[in-house]
């Protein structure tokens, strides 16, 4: 079947909703969602969204800590452009029917919460829950929307590129990418759908997935990436992986966060003995950056041996944490821990991409209307390390320039009329309902030694051995999963197995490529940072393969 929209959003995130509800202003959109619309790393974000509003903080103070964490790589113009545009888009949200924590009546009189590497307290949040009143508001609003319309358990596959270029004989001297959509494949049906449109933008997600403990829900497997890059997109500084550093650990909790804040809130990092620890590692102890905390837990663990570190917060009332923290609370105390009497037990997770799809300041990929916005993206404003909280100011900042950029160019879009058969994509499996049971294990088989790859060999700390080690089995998977996909039914693991393996064999290329530590990424065999040589993104792609600027 055959679907035609103005602009294809793939992703039902912050970032793919409020592009949305405001390109729907200038045409029609498709929402496309590969699992339920609320499953989301948007519906899972406890913190909040960074911007500097209260009387004693200033844009100035917000950009400097945003530029000290990214530690060297962040674009300054970028970084200010996002940080003085906070406020506007925060009375959007509002408008949107975002309700969050408030001191005061006044149209910018948030609650203002603090997290580490920021100077001021500047997070505006929903209690412990911002995301999901985030996510929660927005689905309400594009439902209402006559000109959204939200494909669910719908699966991208591929994008489909058409290729404009300048022929000297038989050889082809130029070519220009231009995005017309993408391959959808319907679960329900076990149908492949052509989705055209004059504008598709990638709100994807992470790939946290790819690691063996990840903060992330199960959709982020990276397939915004890995559909990028086959069709020739550049990528940006896919080494730069931040790991939490405090996710929830107990047998009987996935995935679950605890929430930065806390230590925002005066929660302090404690070892087995109850010994606070981060005054050795940072000046700033437990509100130091995520890099450094992260390691910092990581070298307590191997010292001492011990599973996991303590966040202690006993300090704080009852009554306070259950509600500053209702969420947290609720779920530590289902699982036998009181967080105003018992430390709760902690270790470091895969949580953010810093690197991502290469884009401009209007969220523009190197291939003509195709945009990426979210953590999908890499748009300088993150550089080597994310401040906190400043990933959700991203994604609705961005989405507004996306918006600016499609309207000022879809009435000469309009010009152009749809191809009448897909172009460069075609589907890679043969499309059948049955699964034989042989193939499944193949798929979960694969899954499982990926993900621990990454995490023993390409994790919070790096050595070049262990990375050329993680290569040369990527190498070994990549092949096995091209030689027996093609007698493999479409279905979705599959596709996630084949995206995990390409963004995992990405993020080891670009982590061998730079030969120093700086912000995410520690190399003990490299320890120092290097401007001299490495103050710079490692971009890569299909066609070619390193750029250095």
């Amino acid at each position: 079947m055959e679907f035609q929209f103005d602009f294809l959003v793939i992703g039902s995130g912050i970032a793919g909703l409020s592009f949305a509800l405001k390109a729907s202003s200038v045409g029609t959109v498709a929402i496309v969602t590969k699992k339920d619309k609320l499953e989301t790393s948007t519906n899972y974000a406890q913190g909040g969204i960074a911007s500097a509003i209260g009387k004693d903080d200033s844009f100035e103070n917000h950009i400097n800590d945003t530029l000290a964490a990214g530690d060297g790589l962040c674009k300054k113009e970028i970084v200010e452009m996002v940080v003085r545009s906070a406020p506007e888009r925060l009375l959007e949200l509002v408008e949107w029917g975002v309700e969050f924590n408030r001191r005061g009546d006044g149209p910018l009189d948030f609650d203002l919460g603090r997290e580490g590497g920021h100077s001021k307290n500047r997070i505006v949040h929903a209690k412990d829950m911002t995301g999901r009143a985030i996510e929660s508001a927005l689905i309400s609003a594009a439902e209402k929307n006559p000109r959204i319309r939200i494909f669910e358990n719908h699966f991208a596959l591929d994008l489909l590129i058409e290729y404009e270029g300048t022929k000297v004989g038989s050889y082809v001297t130029s070519q220009k990418k231009v995005c017309k959509g993408a391959l959808i494949f319907e679960k329900e049906t076990a149908e492949v759908h052509s989705f055209f449109a004059h504008a598709t933008v990638l709100c994807t997600g992470g790939a946290g997935k790819v690691y063996l403990y990840t903060s992330n829900p199960d959709v982020a497997t990276g397939d915004g990436l890995a559909m990028a890059f086959r069709a020739g997109a550049k990528l940006a500084n896919l080494e730069f992986v931040q790991f939490h550093p405090t996710c929830l650990f107990h047998p009987k909790a996935k995935n679950f966060l605890i929430s930065e804040a806390v230590r925002g809130e005066g929660g302090k990092l404690v070892d087995s003995k109850g010994r606070p620890f981060m005054h050795k590692y940072h000046p700033l102890g437990d509100l130091a950056c995520r890099d450094v905390v992260a390691r910092a837990i990581d070298t307590e663990m191997k010292n001492s041996g011990d599973d996991c570190v303590f966040l202690d917060i006993t300090h704080k009332s009852r009554s306070f944490l259950q509600e500053r923290f209702p969420h947290i609370y609720e779920k530590c105390l289902s699982l036998g821990i009181d967080m105003a009497k018992d430390p709760i037990p902690v270790v470091p997770a895969a949580h953010y991409m810093c690197g991502g799809i290469l884009t401009d300041k209007w969220a523009r990929s190197s291939i003509d209307n195709l945009y990426a916005i979210g953590e999908c993206a890499c748009t300088g404003l993150h550089g080597a390390n994310r401040l906190a909280s400043n990933s959700l100011l991203e994604a609705v900042v961005f989405s507004h320039q996306a918006y600016l950029d499609v309207k000022r160019n879809i009435e000469s879009w309009r010009k152009d009329s749809f191809p009448e058969v897909p172009l460069s994509a075609t589907p890679y499996y043969r499309s059948s309902t049955q699964k034989e049971q042989s193939e499944m294990v193949f798929i979960a088989h694969n899954w499982d030694v990926i993900r621990k790859i990454m995490w023993n060999y390409v994790g919070i700390v790096r050595r070049d051995k262990r990375l050329s080690l993680a290569k040369n089995h990527l190498v070994q998977i990549r092949q096995e999963i091209n030689e027996h996909m093609p007698n493999i039914p479409l279905n979705t693991d599959a596709m996630e197995l084949k995206n995990l393996a390409i963004v995992a064999d990405l993020i080891i290329r670009c982590a061998i490529a730079r030969k120093e530590s700086r912000g995410l990424h520690y190399n003990v065999d490299h320890p120092k940072r290097d401007d001299e040589h490495w103050k710079h993104n490692t971009i890569l792609s299909l066609d070619n393969e390193w750029e250095f600027k």
